[in-house]
């Protein structure tokens, strides 16, 4: 069957619904705004279908049938690059790029190892990373520029699917000289009424707040607020408050060579899930899928995966 649409005007299409401007996909592609323009009109006659929709000054809106199309255009063009590196290399080994998304927090602690692993069994495949908080992964699997999210489980929308790799529970970080510190276990309601140093990231700080909220009926009374990891354990060290976290560092000192102690809580909390995201509905490359192995292997006790979609 001979298609009568290019691949170029596929690609000013795809950068047109991705900003939902014309003028945004022409500053991408270095093209005039009419040369975007007229591909997208072309594309739509030849398909004889409507994939936007042109407000005067106010940008553009997919239609539904745009938003299909740009969904299973995001396959297609990851699946092109694949196809042409298999070419090349006569179907040998993994080849080409691969971007990967990170949590802010999880990235000293997943990446490092993860990217070693990968590249020693994969040393063909490129791998770019971007590391953000977690609305900005989000946005950027919608927008096709990262591939999968390492990410926690909160606050995914319905177009994307996760594997859940392991559970991360979380637990009280506390100065060394706590009246509590040498405990090997307590309930947040001893600590109530004291002052909290809080993970102050979206969705992070949400759902630790909650976490003490439903061990003791109450808001933490927080005194500071940071965005910075390190910076939460540095304030706890120097007596600032407690904090409850879920990455656990292998040692017990802070940057600035303060000592903190990590205590489990009894209180039945739910924990953090630790998935690999991806859109829902995209196929994805072997480069995606080995990547996603290669996690699940190196976090994952034997036996204990819970996909909550088909396993890669």
């Amino acid at each position: 069957m001979e298609l009568g649409f290019t691949l170029t005007q596929l690609r000013y299409f795809a950068a047109a619904a991705e900003h939902l401007s014309m003028t945004a996909a022409a500053r991408e592609l270095h093209v005039s705004q009419s040369a975007v323009s007229t591909a997208v009109a072309q594309l739509e006659r030849e398909l004889r279908v409507q994939l936007l929709l042109r407000h005067h000054a106010r940008g553009l809106t997919l239609t539904a049938a745009g938003r299909a199309f740009h969904q299973e255009l995001r396959s297609f063009f990851a699946h092109g690059a694949e196809l042409a590196e298999v070419a090349r290399l006569a179907g040998g080994a993994l080849v080409g790029e691969l971007s990967v998304g990170c949590f802010t927090t999880l990235g000293p602690f997943e990446l490092p190892g993860l990217l070693k692993t990968f590249a020693d069994r994969y040393p063909n495949v490129r791998v770019t990373v971007h590391e953000a908080e977690h609305a900005v992964l989000k946005t950027l699997l919608k927008q096709a520029r990262i591939e999968l999210a390492l990410m926690y489980a909160y606050d995914l929308d319905d177009d994307i699917d996760h594997m859940v790799v392991r559970e991360i529970p979380a637990y009280v970080c506390l100065p060394a000289d706590h009246r509590l510190a040498s405990r090997g276990a307590i309930s947040l309601t001893e600590l109530e009424d004291e002052p909290m140093v809080l993970l102050d990231l979206p969705n992070t700080a949400a759902y630790l707040s909650s976490l003490v909220m439903l061990s003791t009926g109450v808001m933490p009374k927080v005194r500071h607020r940071t965005a910075g990891f390190e910076t939460v354990r540095a304030m706890v060290a120097h007596g600032h408050g407690y904090a409850v976290l879920n990455q656990r560092p292998v040692h017990d000192l802070t940057y600035d060579g303060a000592r903190v102690v990590n205590v489990e809580i009894t209180d039945p909390l739910p924990p953090l899930q630790l998935v690999a995201a991806t859109m829902k509905g995209v196929k994805l490359t072997a480069r995606a899928r080995a990547m996603i192995r290669t996690f699940l292997e190196r976090e994952s006790p034997a036996g204990s995966l819970r996909p909550s979609a088909g396993q890669p």
